[in-house]
């Protein structure tokens, strides 16, 4: 990193320094625990990291607001916070904050921003910007202080329950995912993605707490953290096949930009989904299940993990209806038109019975049928 892109920073003893876009803490800002997320701006200059003392000293990391519209993240932190606000923390705690822009605002990301869960180290697309620079520097500093876990806590915006997405399905990563629920995607990783970033270092997962602003989603969040900073260390015991439901992500569908799109119909578009499309998440769909119909000869883009065009092998779009092609449970699909042209319309996947080690689930085909 240049000079240039560091400098440093003293205000009443709450900033320590400065990394291009980053603000690191040592101490709560004030009124940062009863701050709304979409008034943490007035708060924070742009994304910050908070260091907080605990009785064990190595941290978990945790990360939210990564997405400015997800803020079940922030509440559970604030929860904690609140509950531990006479008492020492029983683990240390570093916490980063992110898109406090986009939360203003109530969006994912703003229109010039990229995405901040696709700009870490890793990234394919985003080398070049300042949430680079800011998302790598808080990386270099966590991977120096040590890790004990981390956790990217997000929202989404259709019918899902709550689960975990790792990376790796060794021991410890899935004892981790199963304090926060049964249901656990293992995905190869996403360039740029902070649980993709972080995985090689430590225990790493993303947790999917369902729609922002549930009461509920929230207090699971809260628990989950509080959990894992009472945990001295991982059950030293494997996670049995009746202990967990297990997916493998194989595919991203995506819409492509040229092509036009609605819910049910009702205005000329390329594509009508399914008005209630968002209710298929998570089940099993037989070959044949129909996604919604299409003016187009073939509408979608589909890519598995490798980043190959498998859309012929998972949908067929004759007589003008989408239909799977091949079984699938779909995840991530939404109703919030603005989600499907941010990221994707969903992620496909399959079963996979729990490996007896990570190196088994590593020599499966991409996209073999389970």
């Amino acid at each position: 990193m240049s000079t240039s892109a560091v400098s440093c920073l003293c205000m009443s003893g709450l900033f320590k320094s400065l990394s291009f876009m980053l603000t690191v803490l040592e101490t709560l800002p004030n009124r940062f625990l009863t701050t709304p997320a979409r008034e943490l701006y007035r708060l924070l200059p742009g994304p910050t990291l908070i260091h907080l003392a605990g009785r064990r000293a190595t941290p978990l990391f945790v990360s939210a607001l990564l997405h400015g519209n997800e803020d079940s993240g922030v509440v559970a932190l604030q929860s904690v916070l609140l509950n531990h606000a006479h008492r020492p923390l029983p683990r240390a705690l570093s916490i980063l904050v992110g898109n406090v822009a986009a939360a203003r605002e109530g969006l994912r990301r703003l229109d010039h921003q990229p995405d901040y869960n696709r700009v870490w180290p890793g990234t394919d697309r985003h080398a070049d910007a300042p949430e680079h620079a800011a998302m790598s520097e808080v990386h270099r500093r966590m991977q120096a202080r040590g890790l004990f876990a981390s956790i990217d806590i997000h929202n989404n915006t259709g019918i899902n329950p709550h689960y975990c997405v790792v990376n790796r399905l060794d021991q410890p990563v899935l004892q981790l995912a199963l304090l926060f629920s049964r249901t656990v995607v293992w995905f190869r990783g996403l360039p740029g993605s902070q649980t993709t970033a972080f995985s090689p270092l430590c225990p790493a997962l993303t947790v999917e707490c369902g729609k922002p602003g549930s009461p509920a989603n929230e207090e699971h969040a809260a628990r989950f953290i509080e959990a894992c900073l009472h945990l001295a260390q991982f059950p030293v015991h494997d996670v049995h096949e009746h202990d967990i439901d297990l997916y493998h992500t194989v595919a991203t569908v995506r819409v492509p930009s040229a092509i036009s799109f609605d819910f049910g119909g009702g205005a000329p578009a390329d594509i009508h989904f399914d008005e209630q499309l968002d209710h298929m998440n998570f089940r099993h769909l037989d070959p044949g299940s129909a996604f919604g119909t299409t003016r187009r000869e073939f509408p979608l883009d589909v890519r598995d993990e490798s980043g190959r065009d498998v859309a012929a092998e998972f949908f067929d779009c004759s007589g003008g209806v989408i239909r799977l092609r091949r079984a699938s449970t779909p995840a991530m699909l939404t109703l919030d038109a603005r989600a499907v042209r941010q990221d994707c319309l969903c992620y496909l996947m399959e079963r996979l019975p729990l490996p007896q080690r990570e190196s088994e689930a590593a020599a499966r085909p991409l996209c073999a049928s389970l």
